[in-house]
């Protein structure tokens, strides 16, 4: 290389980009693992959303100290990074299966965002639901108070007429008490109002009687009428 300087210059910050970039990142160690297990691993990796690359452990000391991550302790033997953008647990299950089956794949630790993680941690993430299962999982524990929500506002109503109800009933009526003095005090003119209603009957009694004057006013004409024309009979008889 002509100038190897100005190489690892560019190497170092393309693994800053990536560090920062990913929203987690896993170190492993690939001693013992040939092109073609690599190859393999690659695939998986991508599948389950994270990018397999290898740096030399110098060049990414110098990327993660330039960002402030704290993962000197996992930059020793032959390391290679996933790079994880999407979901980190796939990634970490990915991992996981692949060592099942290939012992020479040893997961060293990691980055979930800027906290560095050992690698019992990052085992604990590979036994995490999938980032779906778990938005499937916080939906249905998010609908459920909501529904209760709901339900509550639509009780409120009803249950505070129950509870108004029950009160009233334990009282004995005692709230409708204050509605008695305004009947009390309307209890005055009521006294006074029989008393005219009283006097009220007499006065058709009276009307009643009055036209009987009249009856007595027409019988005695005719009464006098009556000895008029007897004076009238006897005066001719005079003659």
């Amino acid at each position: 290389m002509e100038n190897p300087r100005q190489e690892k210059v560019a190497v170092v910050n393309e693994v800053r980009e990536k560090f920062a970039a990913a929203g987690a990142a896993l170190l492993t160690e690939y001693r013992g693992l040939n092109v073609a297990a690599i190859s393999q691993l690659r695939r998986q990796l991508r599948e389950a959303g994270g990018e397999y690359k290898i740096y030399k452990n110098t060049l990414v000391r110098f990327a993660a100290r330039d960002l402030g991550l704290e993962i000197d302790e996992l930059l020793t033997g032959p390391t290679a990074i996933a790079f994880i953008e999407g979901d980190a647990a796939a990634v970490a299950k990915a991992l996981r299966d692949y060592a099942r089956t290939n012992p020479a794949l040893v997961v060293k630790g990691g980055l979930l965002g800027t906290k560095a993680l050992s690698a019992d941690e990052v085992r604990a993430l590979a036994e995490l639901p999938s980032r779906d299962v778990l938005l499937s999982q916080l939906a249905g524990a998010l609908a459920a108070p909501m529904q209760q929500f709901a339900g509550l506002l639509q009780a409120l109503p009803r249950n505070f007429a129950y509870g108004l109800k029950a009160l009233l009933d334990e009282r004995g009526g005692v709230p409708m008490e204050p509605a008695s003095e305004p009947v009390a005090e309307e209890a005055e003119p009521e006294a006074a109002t029989p008393e005219v209603e009283a006097e009220s009957p007499i006065e058709p009694e009276a009307a009643a009687e009055e036209p009987a004057a009249p009856e007595t006013a027409v019988e005695d004409p005719a009464e006098t009428a009556e000895p008029a024309a007897d004076a009238a009979e006897e005066t001719p008889e005079e003659n």
